[in-house]
C-alpha cells in the first residue's frame, strides 16, 4: 500500500473518531480498567475481546485518554486486499505524521491474515491494544509467538447500572439514592427502567438509533464474523439454527435434537455451528453440574444469548417469557462477575432424574458457593413450591446453603424444612454491592 494512502486513511479514521467522541456520552464502565492500565505501564500487548459494539474501542481509548494514541481500524473497506507485509508502513505514515507515538490501538486486526507477527515485534518497544469481536483472535500464531507475554480482557453490552447512567438515572448518585430506592415511587421508577432494559438490553447504540441498529449488529455478526470468516457454504441452514438457538434462550439443547430438527447428517457440523457462535461472543452455554465429569459433558447444555436486546430482534414472543428474559439477563449478569471481577469460577445449572432443576449453581475454587433459581415472583401468594422444592432438594444433594430465589418485585427471608431461602428483587440483587461475593 501506498504511504500517502495510509495517511490519508489514519487522519480520516482520526477525524471520525474524535467526531464520535465528541458527540457520545462517555460512560465509566463498570469494569476492571485500572487492571488494563497496569497492563499499560511497560511495553506490552492488551486484548479486548468481545462481541460488536459493545463498546470496546472506547474503552480502550478511556484506557489511554492521556497517552499519545495511534487507532487504526481495520474494518475499513480500504483495507480490504492488506497484507501482513504492508503493516509495517504504519510505522512509516505516522512518524511522518506525528512523530514518536508510544501507543498503538488496533481494531480488528485479525481481519489480516498474518498480523500477529507485527504485533509481537511492535510490543518490544510500544504500548499496544487490540479489539476483536472474535475468541480466536488469541489463538494460534498469536499464542505460539507470544508465550503468554500478554493480558486479555472480555467486555460485555451495557449493565442495567451503565444504562441509568447513560440515561442518568438519580440511582447512580450515591448521596440521593437510599431515598431514591427504598420509596414507593423510586421503586417504581427503577422496575420500570429494569423492564425496558430487559427488552432492550445493553447494546450502546440501541440508545441512540434504536432496535434496528440491534438488528444490523446481529445481522453483521453472523455474515462478517462467522459467514465470511469460516467460509461456511449451507448460509441459509447456518442463520436457522442461529435463530432457533437465540429464540430458545434460556432452555436446554443437546447435539442430537438439533441434528434431527435440521435434518443435518454430522453432528460435528452442529457442534461447529455452536462453536461459531460462542467464539463471536452471541451466545452462551453452560454444562449440568455434576460430581462426575463424564456426566458434566455428556448432559444437556443450557444456552443464553450475549444480551437480551439480541433476543428482542431474533425472537417473536418474548413479552409473555418474562420468566425466561429473567433468568437471561441474570446469567449476562453473572457471567459479567465471573469476567469481570473473577468472584466466581463456574457457573453450571442442575437437575436430576426426577425432573428436578435449578437455573445457577455458582463454584469457586471448585466449591459450590451458591444456589440460585430465578422465579417472576411478585409477592408471598405466588411462589411455587415446585421451584422451592428444587431449591431444597438441590442444596441437601450438593450440600449447599446459600440459597437464593431472584423474583421480581418480592423481598423476604423465609424458612423452609430448617433452611433458609432468601428472595430478592432483580433490581435490587443487581445493585447489592455484596453480589460480587458469595454472600448474598
Amino acid at each position: 500500500m501506498d504511504i500517502e494512502l495510509w495517511k490519508n486513511i489514519i487522519i480520516d479514521q482520526k477525524q471520525e473518531l474524535n467526531e464520535i467522541l465528541n458527540i457520545s456520552e462517555i460512560i465509566k464502565r463498570d469494569f476492571p480498567i485500572n487492571e488494563i492500565k497496569k497492563s499499560l505501564n511497560y511495553p506490552n500487548i492488551v486484548a479486548i475481546l468481545g462481541v460488536r459494539r459493545a463498546g470496546k474501542s472506547t474503552l480502550a481509548r478511556f484506557t489511554s485518554k492521556k497517552l499519545k494514541i495511534l487507532a487504526i481500524n481495520f474494518d475499513d473497506e480500504r483495507l480490504i486486499s492488506l497484507k501482513a507485509e504492508n503493516l509495517n508502513d504504519i510505522l512509516i505514515a505516522s512518524q511522518q505524521l506525528f512523530g514518536d507515538i508510544e501507543f498503538f490501538l488496533f481494531d480488528e486486526i485479525q481481519n489480516i491474515s498474518g498480523w500477529e507477527l507485527f504485533v509481537n515485534r511492535l510490543r518490544r518497544t510500544k504500548k499496544v491494544i487490540i479489539t476483536g469481536s472474535n475468541a480466536n483472535l488469541l489463538s494460534g500464531e498469536l499464542s505460539t509467538h507470544l508465550t503468554g507475554r500478554y493480558i486479555h480482557f472480555v467486555l460485555l453490552p451495557f449493565s442495567f447500572k451503565e444504562v441509568l447512567q447513560l440515561k442518568k438515572f438519580d440511582i447512580m448518585n450515591e448521596t440521593s439514592r437510599s431515598k431514591l430506592v427504598y420509596s414507593t415511587s423510586g421503586k417504581a421508577k427503577i422496575i420500570k427502567e429494569l423492564d425496558e432494559y430487559m427488552i432492550k438490553g445493553g447494546f450502546p447504540e440501541y440508545y441512540k438509533f434504536g432496535k434496528m441498529i440491534v438488528r444490523n449488529i446481529y445481522s453483521n455478526i453472523i455474515e462478517k464474523d462467522i459467514i465470511i470468516r469460516h467460509r461456511i457454504k449451507k448460509i441459509n441452514e447456518f442463520k436457522d439454527i442461529a435463530r432457533y438457538l437465540i429464540g430458545n434462550f434460556a432452555n436446554l439443547f443437546t447435539y442430537t435434537k438439533l441434528k434431527k430438527t435440521f435434518a443435518i447428517q454430522d453432528i460435528h457440523t452442529i457442534k461447529k455451528y455452536i462453536d461459531y457462535l460462542q467464539e463471536a461472543y452471541i451466545i452462551f452455554t453452560i454444562e449440568k453440574f455434576s460430581f462426575k465429569l463424564k456426566t458434566q459433558i455428556l448432559s444437556p447444555k443450557k444456552i443464553y444469548a450475549i444480551d437480551n436486546g439480541i433476543i428482542d430482534v431474533i425472537s417473536t414472543r418474548i413479552t409473555k417469557d418474562r420468566g425466561r428474559l429473567m433468568e437471561n439477563l441474570v446469567a449476562i449478569e453473572l457471567l459479567r462477575r465471573k469476567l469481570y471481577w473473577n468472584r466466581i469460577d463456574q457457573i453450571c445449572y442442575w437437575s436430576d432424574y426426577n425432573n428436578h432443576e435449578i437455573d445457577f449453581v455458582l463454584l469457586k475454587s471448585g466449591k459450590i458457593v451458591q444456589l440460585i433459581q430465578v422465579c417472576e415472583i411478585h409477592d408471598e401468594k405466588n411462589i411455587p413450591d415446585r421451584e422451592v422444592d428444587n431449591l431444597l432438594k438441590a442444596s441437601s444433594e450438593l450440600g449447599c446453603n446459600k440459597i437464593l430465589i431472584i423474583s421480581w418485585t418480592y423481598e423476604a427471608k423465609k424458612e423452609y424444612k430448617g433452611k433458609i431461602i432468601h428472595f430478592l428483587p432483580l433490581w435490587k440483587w443487581i445493585f447489592n454491592k455484596s453480589n460480587r461475593t458469595n454472600n448474598d
